[in-house]
């Protein structure tokens, strides 16, 4: 849909968008309004006090939901089908259990988060933690010493990829209101969380260790009903499964890599189509493109998951019956981030964007830098990160279209510096906080000092390696 020439000066367009937000926030925060409602209804405020023609309205608002939904909703469902079926299975437990005997006991609180930040890449945080907290307490409870020196590393990575690497919706959703390439953001994101997730997760997992004496709790797998993620979204939940024939580690591992290897074959090709070393327009190359697209790329994997995984544990019809069930958990979260597309439609529609941008532009910040502190803003009001996630991208969007010499890698560095941004300062309005001090058996001070501590250093950690990189490339 054509954009509407805004009729309103710079002025009254950035007011209309700082009350929309107010509201926003107002409406998630303290009328406790579902956000997709929230989202759908600022939208319709929005486009009716930007003077957008009303016949224009319903198709600006459907063209933009739609748009996000396009890419969103297919690789948010299949991540979650390949996260299920290898959490079910017993693939979590024979990773985690195979890094602590290849790293050593005295390294356990390093096998593990390894084994999260590789488990974290289909599967949402809530999920990922809960499967992965027994195994955690397990470990704690044979080789003694703080709680927290072993759970902080895998709560952390689970966090990290939450935010930093499609197919997780938030991640999804800004690369694709930004214009980003799917399969460069999923390399960048990849290769700064874990330097990202060792400096801010890892390496204070060793002072709070010390720092924090805490306990093995007692009981922390009953009734763990599907909480909010670390960005205080639903996800899918888990429930008791038997792993009476768990898949080898190598099956595991190479489940968790294949749609890498796969992506890494679009953006190879098309580097060295683009470096003239290949013939981009031949068949094979064309082939080696379509298959590393992320949507292929994971519609592979989630079949081979299901076949290798399936077969000899389960029959045909369970094997449906785990992957359908993973789908329901996240129709909150796709509704989420499509109507942040939608909010994103309007503000382009309405002109709210090119304001703002002809705004960041005087000011002389850097773009990358004002969508670190525009996330950051939205992280701490409201504490959904899909949320502020899918609303940064849709406000700096004009301003990153409007910069000039922004390269590919640019552009998903900075989804990287939004995803930071949505990360740091977890605190009481997010239900990630809630779900890591109460399964840690923390108090609210105590959780305060150690997760929100450490949410915050890994999304500085991670905005300045972002930024260092922006400068240097």
């Amino acid at each position: 849909m054509e954009t509407t020439a805004p009729t309103l000066g710079t002025a009254p367009l950035l007011l209309i968008a700082a009350a929309a937000i107010a509201v926003l926030l107002f409406l998630v925060i303290k009328v406790r309004l579902h956000a997709f409602v929230s989202l759908t209804l600022v939208s319709l405020l929005v486009a009716l006090a930007t003077r957008i023609p009303l016949a224009d309205i319903v198709p600006t608002m459907l063209d933009g939901f739609g748009g996000t939904l396009a890419s969103v909703a297919m690789l948010v469902g299949l991540g979650v089908m390949i996260g299920r079926m290898l959490e079910v299975t017993g693939g979590a437990a024979v990773l985690a259990q195979s890094l602590i005997r290849l790293f050593g006991e005295r390294r356990a609180p390093l096998a593990l988060g390894v084994a999260s930040l590789l488990f974290g890449f289909p599967i949402f945080f809530d999920a990922g933690l809960i499967v992965m907290l027994p195994i955690v307490f397990s470990v704690a409870r044979r080789l003694g010493g703080s709680v927290l020196l072993y759970a902080l590393p895998t709560a952390g990575a689970f966090a990290v990829m939450h935010a930093f690497v499609p197919p997780h919706p938030g991640p999804v959703t800004a690369t694709d209101q930004l214009g980003a390439h799917m399969g460069v953001t999923l390399l960048v994101g990849t290769v700064l969380a874990v330097p990202t997730w060792y400096i801010g997760s890892y390496l204070y997992s060793l002072y709070a260790g010390r720092r924090f004496e805490l306990p093995v709790p007692a009981d922390v797998t009953a009734d763990t009903g599907t909480a909010g993620g670390a960005s205080g979204d639903s996800s899918p939940g888990t429930s008791g499964t038997g792993h009476g024939h768990p898949p080898h580690v190598g099956t595991v591992l190479g489940i968790l890599l294949l749609p890498m290897v796969l992506i890494f074959f679009n953006t190879g090709v098309d580097t060295l189509a683009t470096a003239g070393v290949v013939d981009g327009d031949a068949t094979w190359a064309t082939a080696m493109v379509l298959i590393g697209q992320t949507p292929v790329a994971l519609l592979i994997t989630a079949i081979v998951a299901m076949f290798v995984l399936g077969r000899g544990r389960y029959p045909r019809d369970r094997v449906e019956q785990i992957v359908n069930a993973a789908l329901g958990p996240v129709c909150s979260i796709i509704l989420i981030t499509g109507a942040g597309g939608m909010f994103g439609g309007v503000l382009r529609a309405s002109g709210i964007g090119e304001a703002l941008a002809s705004s960041l532009e005087s000011t002389g910040l850097p773009v990358i830098v004002a969508a670190f502190v525009v996330a950051t803003a939205l992280r701490v009001a409201q504490g959904s990160a899909t949320v502020a996630l899918t609303t940064t991208a849709a406000l700096v969007a004009p301003a990153v279209q409007a910069a000039s010499g922004l390269s590919t890698i640019d552009l998903s560095l900075i989804v990287i510096a939004i995803a930071c941004g949505s990360t740091v300062l977890s605190h009481v309005n997010d239900s990630g906080f809630w779900l890591v001090g109460r399964f840690l058996g923390m108090d609210v001070a105590t959780t305060l000092r150690t997760w929100t501590v450490m949410e915050t250093l890994i999304g500085v950690v991670g905005f300045a390696f972002a930024l260092v990189l922006s400068l240097l490339l």
